[in-house]
């Protein structure tokens, strides 16, 4: 929204320049015009061809992230259900239960809580 200091702004700059009416009515037309273009860039206003390219953009990479977040809550349902099958069976006799160098032992919530007794 456009703020009211810069319409009073810009008509205060236009009644100036119309005060000068006994100019040629092409001068009066030019200032106006270059009072109104200045407060155009100023406002920094952008084309509606961009616009619509931008929502364009938008909406795809909305689109995008949209399935990206799915992907993702698949990943960590298959994830969490491989870490409790796993949970689940119990070391075969004679064997001892390993845990792969590449995971750590304990998750960081569980090292978050391993320090607190009694809560």
């Amino acid at each position: 929204m456009v703020s009211q200091d810069r319409i009073g702004r810009l008509a205060q700059q236009i009644g100036e320049r119309l005060q000068g009416a006994s100019q040629a009515p092409e001068e009066v037309q030019k200032g106006i015009q270059q009072v109104v273009r200045g407060a155009f860039d100023r406002l920094e206003l952008v084309s509606r061809e961009d616009f619509d390219i931008l929502m364009d953009v938008l909406q795809r990479t909305r689109g995008r992230v949209e399935a990206l977040e799915k992907q993702v809550a698949a990943l960590e349902e298959a994830l969490d259900a491989s870490r409790s099958g796993e949970a689940s069976k119990p070391p075969a006799v004679g064997e001892e239960a390993a845990i792969p160098a590449d995971r750590p032992s304990s998750t960081p919530e569980e090292d978050a809580g391993a320090g607190e007794t009694g809560r």
